[in-house]
């Protein structure tokens, strides 16, 4: 009975929590033990062991309740949820956070055993030494080394559907977000995936500065039917970074050409940017408006969890196990980027081989001083009302006053949300920095705005903007 409850639990709560929570606290976890008998309050009692005490203090304070209230609806009566420290000797390998060949909760989902953390890569370096010549694809960027959270969701279901149907949907995709967030590891894994269902596939891959470049050189030699040639023909065009075209006219009205060869042919174009086509300066409305024509989704920075599993997934990956309370501490502290997350944790790596001491947080928070010190100094609430009032054309002392028109009380808000998003304030002391308002008027602010940037692309550009002013 205990492995058929636990089994089914399992599957309910893989589909009711986002992908990225569950595979990286629940999926790792052995199959919980059902006791017979039944506690004072008359609830069946299930004990589930824990590897760590970090990760037992987590799964009971975010998790635990959810737990409860699923196997309580799937066994009929009311559950009580153990939670207890794993015996290192009975379980060396679930201590140290690795997946066992015991049965998981892994094993009740179609069969499939995963690592750890069952996540992937999220941005492998954009190395080109898997680069194939032709095509100019990193054969490395592939969707089984993308790791799928809520930052990349849309983005990443978009390029699953033009891979599997190029020319279909969603032509153009026109992917855009800061840097170091995957954009390029998405479009690499849109053409290999291409590649491998159509050898033959006519795909290229290439950075606007490469297409600048082609141009160029044919208008140099008169060569345009060669520049037709190249383009104009393909099944796939990815192309990094089109802020570039911005100001080079004869590049944009060749790659106007182009866009339009290929959407006739049912040629299918994918394109990064660091921001969204109507954000871009300098480029011909006519382009704009065709990028906006398919679909545009943004790729966000990636979320607390998913940056604690990308620590984890790596740290593995480089032989040097991360403890999840360390690649907490390193993913609350690191938040701008994946390609910063990844330099930290080489930091971290390196400084705990040279010193030949274990990874804990003391070592993290040494190894890592001059990057702490730098957010320390340039991120404080102070910085960041002034830097949101110069950008909402308002007065800093509105920050502090009573004032509620719109105008005042929405900048007052986005800067509450940057405050608790960019420093380690508490929200007493974010209130404090306000005026003295109180706890719950900057949790309100919090969420809001958190809650809308998920759905504004407006916002979340401005929200983009003043992470990167801030962040310098």
């Amino acid at each position: 009975m205990s492995e058929t409850l636990w089994q089914r639990g399992c599957m309910q709560l893989a589909a009711e929590l986002p992908e990225q929570q569950f595979n990286t606290w629940i999926r790792p976890l052995p199959p919980a033990q059902v006791s017979e008998a039944v506690d004072a309050s008359g609830s069946i009692v299930v004990s589930l062991r824990v590897p760590n005490r970090f990760k037992l203090d987590w799964i009971r304070s975010q998790y635990a309740a959810r737990i409860e209230g699923v196997l309580t609806g799937l066994a009929g009566r009311p559950i009580k949820l153990a939670l207890q420290l794993a015996p290192r000797e009975i379980a060396p390998e679930a201590a140290a956070g690795l997946t066992t060949t015991a049965p998981t909760f892994g094993a009740a989902l179609n069969g499939r055993l995963v690592d750890r953390s069952g996540l992937r890569n999220i941005a492998a370096p954009r190395s080109t030494a898997a680069t194939l010549p032709l095509h100019r694809l990193n054969a490395a960027l592939t969707f089984d080394t993308l790791v799928p959270g809520r930052a990349n969701q849309m983005a990443r279901t978009a390029a699953l559907h033009v891979a599997g149907a190029p020319g279909e949907m969603y032509n153009p995709l026109f992917i855009y977000g800061g840097v170091g967030l995957g954009k390029t590891h998405l479009i690499h894994a849109v053409g290999n995936a291409l590649l491998k269902d159509r050898p033959d596939a006519r795909i290229l891959y290439l950075h606007a500065e490469q297409f600048i470049s082609d141009v160029v050189k044919n208008y140099q030699r008169k060569t345009f039917d060669e520049l037709k040639a190249k383009y104009h023909s393909l099944d796939l065009l990815l192309i990094d970074d089109v802020q570039f075209f911005a100001g080079k006219d004869r590049t944009q009205e060749e790659f106007f050409n182009a866009f339009e060869a290929l959407v006739a042919k049912r040629g299918h174009i994918i394109m990064t940017s660091d921001t969204y086509p109507k954000g871009l300066v300098d480029i011909d409305e006519r382009l704009t408006s065709r990028f906006d024509a398919g679909l545009t989704v943004a790729i966000e920075p990636p979320e607390l969890e998913m940056r604690v599993a990308i620590l984890i997934r790596k740290s593995d990956a480089e032989g040097s196990p991360m403890p999840e309370d360390v690649a907490f501490f390193v993913a609350k502290n690191v938040r701008a980027n994946v390609r910063e997350l990844e330099g930290a944790l080489r930091k971290v790596l390196a400084y705990s081989r040279f010193s030949q001491k274990e990874i804990n947080i003391a070592l993290a928070r040494e190894a890592l001083k001059d990057l702490l010190s730098i957010q320390n100094r340039q991120i404080s609430v102070e910085n960041i009302q002034k830097t949101v009032a110069d950008f909402y054309k308002i007065k800093v002392a509105d920050m502090y006053s009573k004032k509620r028109p719109a105008s005042i009380a929405r900048p007052r808000q986005i800067a509450m949300y940057l405050a608790k998003e960019m420093t380690q304030k508490s929200l007493p002391e974010i209130g404090d920095n306000f005026g003295g308002r109180d706890h719950t008027t900057v949790l309100h602010a919090v969420r809001k705005i958190g809650g809308e940037r998920t759905k504004n692309t407006e916002l979340n550009q401005q929200l983009h903007v003043l992470e990167q002013t801030l962040k310098g």
